[in-house]
């Protein structure tokens, strides 16, 4: 019987999409989705589980990793690979073919209490992101009883913060540059009009 010690390997996997890679079409391209998706949300997962093997955050969550590694500069790396994953995912569930709309009541209320209407809360989505200088992220957060929009730069994200992310739109370069060149203002209107998830946003009140 072999003494050899069996080293534990815990693989973090790239999660589907929630729909197929044209059903965001035309506001998101199949294109943009191939390289979004396949290219660099996979190229920090693979990154990530390089990264961790054989170290003290090899067997955590992904959850676990952001919040242990946020603000340790020797961790930068760690983290934001992290961080970036759980982002990606995060957006592409706030997104839906289906989308725009009228949110769900419950979520109606909270938006209207925060912000006075759907479409004040959809300007300042828009105008947090837009000011977003170079990469990063527009979230509608809960901050207790209330409802915020803030930014996060690079892979920063509300998980580190305090506050419990609803939804969000992605608004490094890759998520829209090859259907909308440097138009970032074309790409928000279109992602808040036609494809904003509020439902999950409403699932994740809960």
């Amino acid at each position: 019987m072999s003494n050899e010690k069996t080293e534990r390997v815990t693989l973090h996997l790239l999660p589907p999409l929630p729909y197929a890679d044209n059903a965001l079409a035309p506001v998101i391209s199949a294109n943009t989705i191939g390289f979004h998706y396949g290219k660099h949300h996979k190229g920090y997962l693979d990154n990530l589980n390089k990264l961790v093997a054989g170290t003290e955050f090899a067997e955590l969550s992904l959850d676990k990793i952001i919040k242990e590694t946020a603000g340790k500069a020797d961790k930068t790396v760690i983290f934001n690979n992290a961080a970036q994953i759980w982002n990606h995912t995060f957006y592409w569930n706030s997104l839906n073919p289906k989308g725009g709309g009228e949110p769900p009541a419950v979520l109606k209320q909270k938006i209207e209490a925060s912000f006075s209407t759907v479409d004040a809360c959809k300007k300042e989505l828009a105008a947090v992101a837009m000011t977003q200088f170079g990469s990063g992220w527009a979230w509608l957060v809960l901050d207790g009883d209330k409802l915020k929009v803030v930014k996060t730069a690079n892979a920063d994200s509300p998980l580190t913060k305090g506050t419990k992310p609803l939804l969000t739109i992605d608004v490094w370069e890759h998520a829209y540059y090859l259907d909308y060149q440097n138009r970032r203002a074309d790409y928000l209107n279109a992602v808040l009009e036609k494809l904003i998830n509020w439902n999950f946003a409403a699932d994740n009140l809960k």
